[in-house]
């Protein structure tokens, strides 16, 4: 693992234990150059999976990239890490177990959509409003009330 601090190819790793729902190894890093520490997370990858965006472009899926996104929906909003992380490695075992090679980003859209409904009712309204491309208040008042119709509101905690 390269440093990122001054890029040296040789770091040493100087402890390993897997995250707290196991679904990855956490290591802790240091390079002997600099001494520079960091930390790194190594995950299963089932297999290599690409977005097919609304344009019909192909990207690969960048993990990061959803972590991101579910990131800044859950911007100041109080909900424990681990959650967080737990729900984005669900979407991804989901995407995974799909069994397909190309998944379609409204594919991926629904399924942080479902996640974030069971963790933050506010994030939820937050990312289908980006998600679903509102434009006005009263796309919100039509979301919220399809979603109070239908039965699958946001959670109440």
């Amino acid at each position: 693992m390269r440093c990122p601090y001054c890029g040296n190819a040789d770091t040493q790793v100087k402890d390993s234990r897997p995250t707290d729902d196991a679904s990855a190894i956490r290591r802790r890093r240091i390079c002997p150059d600099c001494g520079g520490r960091f930390t790194t997370f190594e995950r299963v990858q089932l297999r290599e999976l690409l977005v097919v965006k609304k344009s019909g472009r192909k990207v690969p899926f960048d993990r990061d990239k959803l972590a991101r996104s579910v990131m800044t929906a859950l911007r100041k909003r109080d909900v424990e890490p681990d959650r967080v992380e737990r729900m984005i490695s669900g979407v991804v075992r989901q995407l995974e177990s799909l069994g397909e090679s190309e998944v379609s980003s409204d594919q991926i859209g629904e399924f942080v959509m479902e996640g974030l409904r069971l963790l933050d009712d506010v994030a939820f309204v937050r990312f289908a409003s980006v998600y679903k491309n509102f434009s006005a208040a009263d796309d919100f008042r039509s979301f919220l009330a399809d979603l109070s119709h239908d039965g699958q509101g946001p959670a109440e905690d």
